[in-house]
């Protein structure tokens, strides 16, 4: 007889210094469903997930795989147990191939105990196919985008052909039609009789996938329900406690003069950002729309230093700036949050302290040059409880944090250098609904200081709700720039398809 639930976690508690983390958590999946997990940033998802999946051991409660208890050792022993993890965050190696990224700890061996690489790219091949996944096994990884990386991160936990698959964020870099691909895998994968555990903050996917949903909140399980009886707002008043209309504040700020200037910007490679021409002022949100292979963040690295650029001029303040450096950038007023927070954003063996402050240690030197730690550690806790990151205490290693307070963490660096010109790009991807809102509030507070913002995002209603004019690229060219009047979800898509 088989069980009724692929997946038990029985009153599951999880205690880290200075703070219970899980407490009484219950969670039953059952076989070939897909169940959601919800709640905000901090509300132990991950950790709960990282119990399941051995990298955290639980402090009480017990776990059980189709009816039997089970204790595991570590994440292979997980593996091994038939329980894989789409992890939030990107873990592959960048320079090998997509076939040993798929394979790594387990490479199938010919005689002599040699990798078999024939055998090793024939699997990954007969796989990618079966998931109609256009990538090359022999493709260096590191060369993919990041949402191209992250599916093969979903064709590597199939492969495992585990029984209980978890998902944490797995379309946080996806593309609209990568995300309905995705869909297609869950399903198919759903018929064979597989649980998944699904966790997201983008609504819509939840009620479009998901038949059950669990929702936690500050360590606790508030409940489970089925997806078909909830509303967006019921769910969202079950994850943040509260009646709320969490979607976009007023942008009400003055428009003033310009701040930054870009004229005929190119990219010393032709096949990405060429003849850009564009404005900022002081109280002005930016948004910067296309599809993935625009080059919205090649352009934003441009205008930060990070990248090289042609021809074409950047002027701050009236001022043009030639070989525009990172240094020249945050010495002229210009902070940049970027696309991948884990790979060009944090320090993860820093601490938050540390991670926030680091941006602004010149500012805080005596005249012998020595930090004034103090007042650098009080200015980076007063920009974290502003923006409420949740964490035991300012020492805590950052890598242990959520996603989403990862991204505090970041946007308080930068808000502590007062930065004139903020560039956002990405600035809520893989952040919950509450967090949301308290970003976009600092956004139009910001705004309506006089600083001025660009805000690259992928989402349609953040783009039309947050913005006081939206520009659009498409393959690296300047389709058209939107007042706030002209933007919708139509003429954003049309101008972001104009050149395909």
């Amino acid at each position: 007889m088989s069980a009724t639930y692929a997946l038990e976690m029985e009153s599951i508690t999880k205690v880290f210094p200075g703070v219970r983390a899980l407490d009484d958590v219950t969670l039953r999946v059952k076989p070939g469903t897909v169940h959601a997990l919800m709640g905000e940033n901090g509300a132990g998802k991950s950790t709960l997930m990282k119990c399941l999946f051995g990298i955290y051991k639980e402090d009480g409660g017990t776990i059980k795989l189709n009816g039997d208890v089970c204790h595991f050792k570590d994440s292979h022993d997980a593996l091994r147990r038939g329980v894989s993890m789409i992890h939030q965050e990107l873990s592959n190696v960048p320079e090998r191939s997509v076939a040993q990224n798929l394979y790594l700890g387990r490479e199938p061996l010919k005689g002599f105990g040699l990798i078999d690489h024939k055998k090793m790219n024939e699997d990954t091949a007969d796989l990618l196919k079966r998931l109609e996944i256009d990538i090359k096994p022999e493709r260096r990884i590191g060369s993919l985008s990041i949402s191209m990386q992250q599916t093969c991160e979903i064709a590597k936990a199939v492969s495992y052909n585990s029984k209980v698959v978890v998902m944490d964020e797995p379309t946080s870099s996806l593309t609209d039609n990568e995300v309905a691909h995705l869909f297609k895998i869950i399903r198919q994968l759903r018929e064979q009789n597989v649980a998944i555990v699904y966790i997201s903050h983008k609504m819509e996917e939840i009620f479009a996938i998901a038949d059950e949903v669990s929702v936690m909140r500050d360590g606790k399980m508030i409940g489970t329900y089925q997806a078909q009886d909830l509303t967006n707002d019921k769910l969202i008043s079950l994850m943040v406690g509260r009646d709320a209309n969490l979607r976009f504040p007023s942008v009400s700020s003055t428009i003033g003069d310009v701040l930054l200037k870009v004229e005929h910007l190119c990219s010393p490679n032709p096949r990405s950002f060429q003849d850009v021409s564009f404005s900022l002022h002081r109280g002005e949100i930016l948004g910067i729309g296309g599809l993935v292979g625009a080059q919205r963040t090649e352009l934003m690295e441009a205008l930060f230093g990070v990248r090289a650029t042609s021809s074409g001029t950047i002027a701050i303040k009236g001022e043009e700036i030639s070989l525009m450096s990172p240094r020249k950038a945050i010495e002229h007023g210009m902070g940049m949050i970027t696309e991948d927070r884990r790979g060009s954003g944090i320090f993860p063996l820093m601490n938050i302290s540390s991670n926030t402050s680091i941006a602004s240690l010149g500012e805080y030197l005596t005249k012998l040059g020595l930090l004034k730690h103090k007042e650098l550690k009080q200015a980076a806790t007063q920009y974290n409880e502003t923006l409420r990151t949740k964490t035991p205490t300012m020492e805590t290693l950052i890598q242990n944090l959520s996603g989403g307070n990862q991204q505090k963490v970041i946007i308080s660096r930068w808000l502590m250098t007062l930065p004139d010109i903020l560039i956002m790009d990405e600035p809520t991807r893989g952040i919950d609904v509450g967090a949301k809102f308290e970003i976009y509030q600092i956004m139009s507070q910001l705004a309506q200081q006089g600083k001025a913002i660009i805000m690259v995002s992928s989402e349609m209603p953040e783009l039309i709700g947050m913005s006081h004019r939206v520009m659009v690229l498409c393959s690296g060219r300047l389709t058209g720039i939107l007042d706030k009047s002209e933007c919708s979800q139509e003429n954003i898509m049309r101008l972001a398809t104009k050149f395909m």
